[in-house]
């Protein structure tokens, strides 16, 4: 049946406009209109996501929040053209139904992903073994276990480099991290552009080496690299790294971007690949690495379980105590870490007043180098806030392999102060200290730092009863008091200094002093040097006088008898 009905303009003094209005017109309009909006959404966009480039996942906050503000610029650039362009109203109407439903999702997906609903599964993600102290390495080996900090390392790394003047002039250092090198533990930093200008002068050579600091020797090194890096963090455009890997990766969530090294001094950096395992946004756990050759720029992505061995960190220690608090705190729900809080536990955390004044807590830890891999230590303590310990948690950072190690004593922060104490007059500061085993006795082992960041001492404190204070001015001289505190007798390869070299000398001059109650050997040579050793380290210098020839083995200050072992 063919209609009769043929409606094609309606007089427009029956809907308020003048003239005709073409009806068929007035429905294609909103169409072209949106398009246009969205593509000039889209023209403004382009160079924010360039720049910032989040994953382009669903599982990314980031992403929900860059799309929520798309949205929000598209509404405003449609209110423009409506009210330039009488373009209809209700063509808007769709996309703020749209935004509005957008943040209402990305709020009620945090919060139903919160421990309130879900504290098994945040507690679960973890997998913590129970071990004994034979876990943590024992005394033998101590040169083995980094007891430099960042900021000490920072120090002698600045200082190498302020000696290289065609390198201090264009690149700083950048961030310091702790891998294992060579079955040694070592602090890393590649060199890193000092700004635009620099970057924009340097950039077609690349980033020339990098910094390595050897926490037992005290002693940094600058690698002049042959092939320089072209892909590296501190560069810009298409050069920055984390740019490059975006792009090449631009569904994958990753972040830690980090400098490492192989076991052939070869620079790589390397990044955390990550998902959520808890609804959308909660539960953060690593699945995998990116590994990016700075100087080619290929990036490979690897899954946890073929993760290449000479990579050390994988996982962080900060998502490690994260987890570990998960674990402590809901293993018996939420309502019991709130309220009743029976067998809670966290990682040790101090709490310290920020600029403005106002207090706020962060967990600290140490690390312990284990075969060929670095892992993180801290005490754990109940929620209670006292300064006591009742167990450690060692975890490797490349498998995040955890342990619990059950021993009841001073937190790190009681150990480092008592550490201060011995030397208050000094006004040395404590590190945080690493754990050893001594004879079957945890003990913390720190160093003590003077105003410039600069190690001075060492110092080793009992774990189960802090006032047993030992220190001294080399790890084996602070160990050695330390087992007399304790009782326990110094075996004879352990009298040797890492880092010491053997030398042949002439004594020209022979002093004991004593000093703080201890007597000190000062040895001088025909060369004007001066060495000094504890007597209890070297009694068979009472045999020793002016004229002899004498084999000793000496870090330039300090000296000793016995040869390495």
């Amino acid at each position: 049946m063919k209609s009769n009905i043929r409606i094609i303009n309606i007089p427009g003094k029956n809907f308020g406009f003048r003239g005709n209005v073409n009806f068929t017109r007035k429905i294609k309009m909103p169409g072209r209109h949106a398009l246009v909006s969205l593509l000039i959404t889209l023209v403004i966009f382009a160079p924010i996501y360039y720049f910032i480039h989040p994953a382009v996942n669903i599982q990314n906050p980031g992403f929900w929040g860059m799309t929520i503000v798309f949205m929000l610029v598209y509404l405003m650039i449609k209110g423009i053209r409506i009210e330039r362009s009488h373009e209809d109203k209700e063509s808007a109407v769709l996309p703020a139904y749209i935004f509005i439903a957008l943040i209402c999702l990305f709020l009620l997906a945090r919060f139903a992903d919160s421990r309130i609903f879900h504290a098994k599964k945040y507690s679960s993600i973890l997998t913590v073994q129970e071990a004994d102290i034979d876990s943590i390495p024992t005394v033998s080996a101590s040169s083995a276990i980094a007891l430099m900090d960042t900021q000490s390392a920072e120090k002698l790394g600045d200082r190498k480099i302020g000696s290289l003047s065609h390198v201090v002039s264009q690149f700083n250092v950048g961030s310091y991290m702790q891998i294992n090198y060579q079955g040694s533990p070592v602090k890393v930093a590649a060199l890193a552009y000092d700004g635009f200008f620099k970057w924009y002068s340097n950039h077609k050579t690349g980033v020339p080496g990098y910094v390595l600091v050897d926490p037992v020797s005290m002693s940094a090194e600058y690698t002049a690299l042959q092939e320089k890096l072209r892909y590296v963090p501190s560069a810009y455009f298409n050069e920055d790294l984390d740019r490059h890997i975006r792009f090449r990766f631009p569904t994958v969530m990753y972040d830690g971007l980090h400098f490492e090294i192989d076991e052939n001094g070869k620079a790589w950096y390397v990044a955390s690949v990550y998902k959520h395992t808890v609804g959308l946004f909660g539960g953060k756990q690593v699945t995998g690495a990116i590994v990016a050759d700075p100087v080619s720029g290929e990036v490979t992505k690897y899954d946890a379980a073929d993760v290449p061995d000479w990579v050390d960190i994988v996982y962080s220690g900060d998502l490690i105590c994260m987890q570990y608090n998960d674990y402590g705190r809901l293993s018996h729900g939420f309502l019991n870490s709130m309220f009743s809080q029976a067998d809670c536990k966290q990682v040790t955390t101090l709490e310290r007043r920020d600029d403005d004044g106002d207090t706020e807590s962060y967990s600290d830890y140490g690390y312990i180098a284990i075969g060929n891999d670095i892992w993180i230590y801290t005490g754990v303590t109940s929620v209670n806030g006292d300064s006591s310990n009742i167990g450690f948690i060692l975890s490797n950072e490349r498998t995040e392999e955890t342990k619990y190690i059950l021993c009841a004593g001073a937190d790190e922060f009681s150990a480092m102060r008592s550490a201060q104490g011995e030397v208050q007059e000094k006004g040395y500061v404590a590190s945080f200290p690493s754990l050893i085993n001594v004879d079957g006795v945890l003990t913390y082992i720190m160093v003590l730092k003077d105003g410039n960041d600069l190690v001075k001492m060492y110092s080793a404190v009992n774990v189960e009863q802090y006032n047993t204070v030992a220190v001294g001015t080399t790890q084996i001289e602070c160990l050695n008091k330390y087992r007399k505190l304790i009782g326990a007798e110094t075996p004879a390869d352990e009298k040797s200094f890492d880092g010491f070299e053997e030398k042949t000398i002439t004594v020209t001059a022979i002093e004991s002093i004593v000093i703080g109650g201890d007597t000190w050997i000062y040895v001088a040579d025909e060369e004007k040097n001066i060495y000094r050793a504890e007597y209890s380290d070297v009694i068979e210098m009472m045999f020793v006088k002016t004229g002899d020839t004498l084999t000793i083995y000496t870090d330039g200050d300090n000296f000793i008898l016995q040869a390495q072992p």
